[in-house]
Order: structure tokens, then C-alpha cells, then sequence
């Protein structure tokens, strides 16, 4: 909590869910992941997240830079249907082992993260 503020924290991030991958009938393309967002029901709700940061955080077993903890950065490229479901691309392709797990939506303008 920052020093001398009063009240509830704020959270910079917005959980959501990874859904797959974008796919047709006979085909899937794994360099687009759609995810949902908590509280995102509509394609009009979706314009509000566009360009903004994507984060799949995850523990590792061997530690690396001093941390077990790992991130795939991605960002929301547009929306996926009219249910609030959107597109995003991640710096690599996420493996297909984690459809159905979190991963956040940053609030933070891109300038800064430290990527």
C-alpha cells in the first residue's frame, strides 16, 4: 500500500481465462490465443482493452534470474465474436496445456512495463 493513502488498494490487472486457440472448422492457429475477460460481455466493452498488455505468469522448476516465476507478454489485438471474448497474440505461442487456466490483462500503459 502506497504510504499515506487511505481505503482499498487498486489492482492494475484484470483476471482472464484462456479459452484456445482462434480456429476454423478443420484448422487452429496457435500464434492467436482468445481469452476472456472477467467483466467483458460485449464487443463495445473489448475497444477499451485493445493494445493493452497481456501477461501469463507461471512457476518454473529450475530457477532463472533469481526467481521461479516466469511471463509470456502478449497483447489484445481485437475482438472474437460478440460475447466479449478477444484475440490476443503472445510473444511466443502459448502451449496448448494451459486452455482454461488465468492470465491477466494489465492497466498500465506499455511504457511502463519492464519487458
Amino acid at each position: 500500500m502506497v504510504k499515506g493513502r487511505q481505503g482499498e488498494r487498486i489492482r492494475l490487472y484484470v483476471r482472464g481465462t484462456i479459452l484456445g486457440y482462434k480456429r476454423s472448422k478443420s484448422n487452429q492457429y496457435p500464434n492467436t490465443s482468445l481469452v476472456q475477460i472477467e467483466g467483458v460481455n460485449t464487443k463495445e466493452e473489448v475497444s477499451w482493452y485493445q493494445g493493452k498488455r497481456m501477461a501469463y505468469i507461471y512457476k518454473a522448476k529450475v530457477k532463472h534470474n533469481g526467481s521461479h516465476y516466469r511471463c509470456i507478454w502478449g497483447k489484445v489485438i481485437r475482438p472474437h465474436g460478440n460475447s466479449g471474448v478477444i484475440r490476443a497474440k503472445f510473444k511466443s505461442n502459448l502451449p496448448p496445456q494451459i486452455h482454461g487456466r488465468s492470465c491477466s490483462c494489465l492497466h498500465v500503459p506499455e511504457q511502463h512495463l519492464k519487458c
